[in-house]
């Protein structure tokens, strides 16, 4: 296993069915068709039994900044643990520096205003979600339906836009080749005008998860 930016890149773009985004500012990656029918069927499920309001480290002072709701995933659970399997494969990071899968539920009307996956350094927050395991390094993001109107996701400063499809993969470096944080990964889970969004987000830490 491996947790480094270089080797996990080589590993993407090796991969069959991988598109690379054409652009020196991030290491951005999508893949269709990644989680198959079935297993997106039973973690929509797994969404619908456990959401809540999902929450933010540092909002801005915009109560509306994240309306989704989350949902914890428990890794006892046979569909939570194929994916994690299909991910450590692709990835090929070990999975002691992953957090625990999370899943999202946007309802119509919700949205993610334009954020990081990363803590911002100096931040408010910043020691308290990184002193155990580090900052967040890679994140993996598996839509699992169609979405009616709206859902997309916004990388504003790389001019690119992914709508939800099925089962699309896009994964991509919080990091810098230097080790420094990419404010070029910022994006914003849009708006969904009409339906629900369901999607399933991975992340991975620079030293071993400890919650």
């Amino acid at each position: 296993m491996t947790v480094t930016n270089e080797s996990v890149a080589a590993r993407l773009t090796a991969h069959e069915g991988m598109q690379r985004l054409p652009t020196a500012q991030a290491e951005l990656f999508q893949q269709r068709g990644f989680c198959p029918p079935d297993l997106a069927f039973d973690l929509i499920a797994l969404i619908e039994q456990g959401r809540r309001p999902s929450t933010i480290a540092d909002d801005n002072g915009d109560a509306y900044f994240r309306t989704s709701e989350t949902c914890d995933l428990d890794a006892d659970q046979p569909p939570v643990a194929r994916i994690e399997t299909m991910l450590t494969a692709l990835c090929g990071i070990d999975p002691a520096f992953g957090e625990p899968l999370q899943g999202q539920r946007y309802a119509q009307g919700q949205e993610f205003k334009p954020h990081t996956d990363y803590f911002t350094p100096g931040g408010r927050d910043y020691q308290t979600f990184c002193a155990l395991s580090g900052n967040r390094t890679w994140t993996f993001m598996i839509y699992l339906n169609d979405v009616a109107a709206g859902g997309a996701t916004r990388f504003k400063m790389l001019d690119k836009t992914f709508h939800p499809e099925p089962g699309k993969l896009l994964c991509w470096n919080n990091r810098l080749a230097d080790g420094g944080v990419n404010p070029a990964t910022l994006h914003h889970g849009m708006k969904v005008r009409k339906g629900v969004k369901y999607v399933i987000t991975k992340w991975y830490r620079e030293q071993p998860w400890r919650g």
